[in-house]
């Protein structure tokens, strides 16, 4: 058959929104300048990871995004078979993203918040706001995976220790750091003439505003913590990463946040959840060729 002859292959519904789930990991990590994260200029606060191995953990991701999505489609129904079929097929992942880092802990946040998003939209495609997608996901994130390891996770940890919100409360939560800060922050960025680049900046910025996040407290405590917030706030006080003074702010952040070992990977997570609602909720064809 002729090249020109072949027709693209119509992907389905769990395919497509798993390659959206990894668009989203994709966009995040190749985001720049981010303060003290891994990006297009270099490792930020990390010694263990970079910007190639980001992108091998995401497409490592893509056959777990897709069985969630198949479980959501074949189950039809937010309970307790669907939540514990997530979570095996999370852990899954978990392990082949950590075959494919040599051990390095490069998504397991972004599995949690992205995975019970995936399952989320493939239950109703058509109940595609930000506000419908979160509560379905909530609603999954409260009910308890009777097989889910019980040991804590560094992040759970310091989520008791400080008495922040962790990476499960956040999603139980339905996501507010995203739908109520970095979704709200993009969109006005966008408007604004921002430029989708300083748009996605801001809208990471938004959530480190208020997020306790638990990757700075693990790294850097309190101290880390409020100079994550403060810094952020500080930026788009400024006007954001679209002005010179903004830029100024966030490269005052990012050397900063380095100095103190503290990278935001919490709020990195929550801005490829955001990534991946702005796909859905601005209308993604879901199924390609359906339109």
């Amino acid at each position: 058959m002729h090249a020109f002859n072949l027709q693209p292959k119509t992907l389905s519904l769990a395919e497509r929104l798993a390659d959206l789930a990894v668009d989203a990991l994709i966009d995040e990590a190749d985001l720049s300048p981010k303060p003290a994260l891994v990006d297009r200029r270099g490792n930020g606060a990390h010694t263990d990871l970079h910007l190639g191995l980001m992108h091998a953990s995401a497409l490592a991701l893509w056959p777990a995004f897709k069985e969630m999505a198949e479980a959501a489609i074949e189950i039809g129904e937010i309970g307790l078979p669907l939540r514990e079929a997530i979570g095996l097929i999370g852990r899954e992942g978990e392990q082949a993203m950590l075959a494919t880092t040599n051990g390095v802990n490069t998504h397991r946040g972004a599995i949690w918040a992205l995975g019970l998003l995936v399952a989320a939209v493939a239950l109703e495609p058509q109940a595609n706001t930000a506000g419908a997608i979160a509560l379905r996901a909530a609603r999954l994130a409260l009910l308890d995976d009777r097989y889910a390891p019980r040991p804590l996770s560094h992040g759970a940890q310091v989520a008791q220790r400080y008495g922040a919100r962790g990476a499960r409360e956040e999603a139980q939560l339905g996501f507010p750091a995203v739908t109520q800060r970095a979704l709200p922050q993009l969109k006005r960025s966008r408007a604004l003439g921002h430029g989708e680049q300083n748009a996605r900046l801001d809208a990471l910025l938004a959530i480190m505003t208020e997020l306790a996040d638990t990757c700075v407290l693990y790294r850097a405590g309190e101290d880390g913590l409020s100079t994550m917030q403060l810094g952020a706030q500080a930026v788009l006080d400024a006007g954001g990463s679209a002005s010179l003074t903004g830029r100024r702010r966030l490269h005052e952040l990012d050397q900063q946040l380095i100095a103190l070992n503290a990278s935001p990977g919490g709020a990195a997570d929550l801005l490829a959840a955001c990534l991946f609602i702005d796909r859905i909720e601005s209308g993604e064809r879901l199924i390609q060729g359906a339109f």
